[in-house]
């Protein structure tokens, strides 16, 4: 790996997620339904009380965060935050939508958070911290920024067995030729799925009282093809690719994941997915 090849990719990663701000946009609602059970997990965890400073990273839509906001009237704050800031628009947009007014905006890095020593008392961060180059790097950041007693709620996809979801459509592109396959030990979506990846990851960091457990969920759609709508507006990387392959190619990829989601198809044509996401819980 040459000495540039990080920035490089934190730029490349940076850019996908400006341009599928726009999808993440217009399905929020529906990304914030079926991560409900995963949100939910994460705010308990950290037992929010009125007058705390809480910090989201990669926000994207911010829904997480603003249900944080709710519980730390008055006197608290949330500072939505995310890499992009495209994102971020799309976060200030529902924030005002909904009518939240404890909320500042921020666009900041995971791997170093442009925040001083000690200075929030709780952070939330879904499904961002295994998509960087340097996870180690965010969990110190994290952990430099929480004040002493503070907690933190992570959540990271399980393993690719317990998500099909996510897995068939890329290994329909991976198959095709379209893709390459996922380097396990890089950025992606279960890169901190292994056993005891995450534990490892935030205690090494110098969290304490580090819990981890599995949290279901399910994505539900009247037809097949809404779920390969969906899936090709919110996955930037199969988004890009699908849009740029000829009409025949794009209806074969069609064609294939129609099939491989047959066995979560029912009669009437309706489709459910499971998931499975893992949420930690730890103390500074």
């Amino acid at each position: 790996m040459s000495a540039t090849e990080p920035d490089e990719r934190r730029a490349a990663s940076r850019q996908m997620w400006e341009r599928a701000a726009a999808g993440w946009g217009s399905r929020a609602d529906r990304v914030r339904n079926w991560g409900m059970p995963v949100s939910v997990a994460m705010i308990d965890g950290l037992g929010l009380q009125p007058g705390q400073r809480v910090l989201e990273l990669a926000a994207g839509p911010g829904d997480t965060g603003f249900m944080a906001a709710e519980l730390i009237r008055p006197g608290g704050t949330l500072l939505s935050s995310d890499g992009a800031e495209a994102m971020l628009e799309v976060a200030r947009g529902r924030a005002a939508q909904a009518g939240i007014d404890n909320v500042e905006f921020a666009q900041l890095e995971l791997e170093w958070i442009d925040l001083p020593a000690a200075s929030v008392d709780a952070v939330l961060c879904r499904w961002g911290i295994m998509l960087i180059v340097d996870p180690e790097a965010a969990a110190r950041e994290i952990r430099r920024i929480l004040r002493s007693g503070g907690r933190a709620a992570f959540a990271v996809w399980d393993s690719p067995a317990r998500n099909p979801w996510a897995t068939i459509p890329s290994q329909v592109m991976v198959e095709l030729g379209h893709a390459d396959p996922p380097d396990p030990t890089g950025p992606g979506m279960f890169r901190l799925a292994g056993d005891g990846a995450l534990r490892e990851l935030l205690e090494n960091a110098g969290f304490e009282d580090v819990v981890v457990a599995p949290v279901e969920l399910a994505r539900e759609y009247t037809e097949v093809g809404g779920y390969i709508d969906e899936t090709i507006e919110l996955s930037p990387m199969m988004g890009s690719s699908f849009r740029e392959l000829a009409d025949d190619d794009q209806r074969e990829i069609i064609a294939r994941i129609t099939q491989a989601a047959k066995p979560f198809t029912a009669a009437d044509g309706s489709v459910k997915l499971p998931g499975q996401s893992l949420v930690a819980i730890a103390s500074a």
